[in-house]
C-alpha cells in the first residue's frame, strides 16, 4: 500500500508540474528536476518554469496535503470524534485573524514576503493557547471541552475577521478573501522549509507515539489501564497538531476537508492501527492535495481557482458516502 501511494504521489506531482499554459512533457519534467537536484537547472523557459515555478508549488502542496491529513488524523484520536479535524480546535480561526491583520493593516510589513506566513502562526498559536487553557479544568482536558471551547473560541476569531474585512478597503478585502479560500499561487522555494521540517518532527514523534495513539483511540480509561499518561499525551498531540495545521494555513490558507475525510478513507484501506495510518495518509494526502491544486489551476483557466473549493466539492460527496456505507462510526443508532 505505501509503494501503491508513493507510485500515486509521483505520478500526481509530475503531472501537476508537467500540465499549465505552458505544456511540458514528463521526460522534460525528470530531466529538469535531476539537473535542478545535481545543481544545474537548465536556464531555458522550460527549466525556468519547472524549476523555479511550478516544482515549489507542487512540492508545497505536496506537504500542505500530508500536514492536514495527518493533523486530522490525530485530531480525530485525541477528541475521539469522526468528523473531527484540524480546524475543530480553531486553528484555522486564529490563523485567519493574523493573515487579515497583515493584509488589512499591513502588520509585520517589514517582513515581507514572510509577514502573512508570520502573522497566521502566531494567530494560530494564540487561538492554540486560548482553547487550551479555557478547556482546561484544573491538570485534566477533557475532548468534549475541548471540542466545545474550540468551536466557541472559532466564532470568536471568525467574527473578528469579519469585522476586520468589513473594515478594510476593497482590494485588500479581495485578497483576503482569496487567501480564506486556500491557494498555492504564491509557492516559492523559501516557503518549504519550514511546513516540511513541522510535518518531519511531528511524524518522528506521532509514529513513536503509535502504540498510545491506538490505545487513546479506545478512551481515557482504557488507555490509562495500558500505561499510557493520558494528560501529558493530550497536550502532546493538542500542541503538535495546531502546530502542523497552522504552519499548512501560513502558506497556504484554510484548506478545508483534507483532514476530514482523507484520514477515513486511509483508514478503510489499511485499518486502525496509527503504525500505518500515518505513514500511508502521509503520501495519500500529499498526493490528494497535488491533484487537487492541479484541478484548481486546469478547470477555469487561465484563471485559478482557489483550492478550498476543489477539495470541497470532492471532499462533500465523498464523506457523505463514507456516513452512508458505516453510520456506526458517526452517531447513527439501531
Amino acid at each position: 500500500m505505501l509503494s501503491a501511494c508513493l507510485a500515486l504521489l509521483i505520478a500526481t506531482m509530475t503531472l501537476g508540474v508537467a500540465i499549465g499554459s505552458v505544456p511540458v512533457s514528463p521526460a522534460q519534467v525528470w530531466h529538469v528536476v535531476i539537473a535542478g537536484i545535481a545543481g544545474h537547472p537548465p536556464n531555458t523557459v522550460a527549466g525556468t518554469i519547472i524549476w523555479q515555478i511550478r516544482l515549489p508549488r507542487v512540492l508545497l502542496a505536496a506537504v500542505v496535503g500530508a500536514a492536514l491529513t495527518t493533523a486530522g488524523s490525530v485530531v480525530q484520536v485525541l477528541v475521539r470524534n469522526a468528523l473531527a479535524d484540524p480546524f475543530l480546535l480553531g486553528v484555522s480561526s486564529g490563523a485567519s485573524v493574523g493573515a487579515t491583520t497583515v493584509l488589512l493593516l499591513g502588520a509585520f510589513a517589514s517582513l515581507g514576503v514572510w509577514a502573512i506566513s508570520v502573522g497566521s502562526v502566531l494567530g494560530a498559536l494564540a487561538a492554540m493557547a486560548a482553547v487550551f487553557l479555557v478547556s482546561r479544568t484544573g491538570s485534566s482536558l477533557s475532548p468534549t471541552q475541548l471540542i466545545l471551547c474550540g468551536v466557541v473560541m472559532s466564532a470568536l476569531f471568525e467574527s473578528v475577521t469579519s469585522f476586520l474585512i468589513f473594515r478594510g478597503n476593497p482590494q485588500a478585502t479581495q485578497a483576503v478573501l482569496f487567501w480564506l479560500l486556500g491557494s498555492f499561487g504564491l509557492a516559492s522555494w523559501n516557503q518549504l522549509p519550514i511546513p516540511a521540517l513541522a510535518l518531519a518532527a511531528a511524524m518522528i514523534y506521532l509514529l513513536a507515539q503509535g502504540r498510545a495513539l491506538n490505545a487513546m483511540a479506545m478512551g481515557a480509561e482504557p488507555a490509562a489501564s495500558l500505561g499510557v499518561d493520558v494528560h501529558r499525551l493530550r497536550r502532546n498531540l493538542f500542541i503538535v497538531t495546531s502546530l502542523m495545521a497552522g504552519v499548512a494555513v501560513a502558506v497556504s490558507g484554510i484548506i478545508g476537508f483534507v483532514g476530514l475525510v482523507v484520514p477515513h478513507i486511509v483508514r478503510l484501506v489499511v485499518g486502525s492501527d496509527h503504525r500505518r495510518v500515518l505513514p500511508t495518509g502521509v503520501l495519500f494526502g500529499a498526493g490528494f492535495m497535488v491533484l487537487g491544486d492541479l484541478l484548481a489551476r486546469t478547470i477555469v483557466a487561465p484563471q485559478e481557482m482557489p483550492i478550498g473549493v476543489i477539495t470541497a466539492f470532492i471532499g462533500a460527496p465523498t464523506l457523505i458516502v463514507l456516513i452512508r456505507r458505516r453510520p456506526y462510526l458517526y452517531g447513527a443508532t439501531q
